[in-house]
């Protein structure tokens, strides 16, 4: 059975912060606040589409930092299907400095099965810089307490920051990787209307990523909690109408994942010397190894490759065997 997530957003309701980068309501499209009744409809309509393991998941705010009866107003309306099996359980996203034993109780109680942090670096000068308002050592101990508790632990982090690098992002993936997330999420910044980033950027005091950079970063950082088996989510936004509006600079594509597969897909060959090669490739990955118009192809051309592409089942999705002819 496949899983899914019936999103429901809390669109920056109750986050002390005003962070350099957060226009939140443009990020999640959303202005509303939901209800008890709006989660309850969610679940409805979503529940009538067969075949799917359902997560309740809370997304776009600071879950854990909102008013407090609001918060167990929409966990109550959330678990009752927890309780009555029709959902596998409940995933929030929140600060790192807004978990303490006490709300992970409360949370528990509900029926919250897995907690998500955003970390967004563990550089503390990125995460100052940035107006995040919290430390480095606040995702350790709250990282630790989420898993003492019994949650599963997920965990996201932003490339492209003011005052970040692919050095100190490459650090912040391995010290992520050292607190054992089951899930990890990538998220390249993107430079949104009416945010501190943007005041920088409009000043020329920050450079940010583009797609191109953000990309090639991505395709040494993926591998990383790959090899530690850390799933990696989600890479890069969500499509979002109000983010194309808004943005006035960034690391934003619709499919940022799969461009991030093909260039790992491309360096895979690379490492081999100029010549010919069949690559075999699983159906379901052929356009990421060709890459968005072939480029991957005329690239390889061009630098002296000559590459058969074959398409087997027995290739695992995103994975290539080379053979050379």
């Amino acid at each position: 059975m496949k899983k899914g997530n019936i999103s429901i957003f809390v669109p920056h309701l109750g986050c002390p912060q005003q962070c350099s980068f957060c226009n939140q309501k443009t990020i999640t499209g959303k202005e509303k606040q939901p209800t008890p009744e709006d989660v309850k409809n969610a679940v409805e309509t979503a529940l009538k589409r067969k075949g799917f393991e359902y997560e309740i998941a809370f997304f776009g705010g600071s879950f854990t930092a909102i008013d407090r009866e609001y918060m167990k107003s929409l966990l109550e309306a959330a678990g009752e299907y927890v309780k009555n099996g029709r959902v596998s359980g409940i995933r929030i996203s929140t600060r790192p400095d807004f978990i303490d034993e006490e709300i992970l109780g409360v949370l528990k109680e509900y029926g919250v099965t897995s907690i998500e942090l955003g970390a967004q670096s563990m550089d503390d000068e990125v995460l100052k810089a940035n107006l995040r308002g919290h430390s480095a050592e606040d995702v350790e101990n709250a990282s630790r307490l989420i898993k003492e508790q019994g949650f599963e632990l997920g965990l996201q982090m932003m490339t492209g920051l003011y005052k970040d690098t692919d050095e100190k992002a490459i650090q912040t993936a391995k010290k992520l990787i050292a607190l054992k997330p089951a899930t990890v999420r990538i998220y390249p910044t993107v430079v949104l209307k009416n945010t501190y980033l943007a005041e920088l950027f409009e000043k020329e005091i920050y450079k940010p990523q583009t797609v191109d950079d953000a990309a090639q970063l991505c395709t040494k950082l993926l591998p990383l909690f790959e090899e530690a088996d850390i799933k990696v989510i989600r890479l890069g936004l969500h499509a979002s109408d109000d983010i194309k509006k808004n943005m006035v600079a960034g690391a934003y594509h619709e499919a940022f994942g799969e461009i991030v597969q093909s260039r790992i897909m491309l360096n895979k060959i690379l490492r081999y010397p100029p010549g010919s090669y069949e690559v075999m490739v699983n159906p379901k990955s052929v356009s990421k190894l060709k890459g968005n118009q072939k480029r991957n192809i005329y690239f390889l051309i061009e630098e002296g490759y000559n590459i058969k592409v074959t398409q087997s089942d027995r290739i695992a999705a995103d994975e290539i065997r080379i053979v050379k002819r």
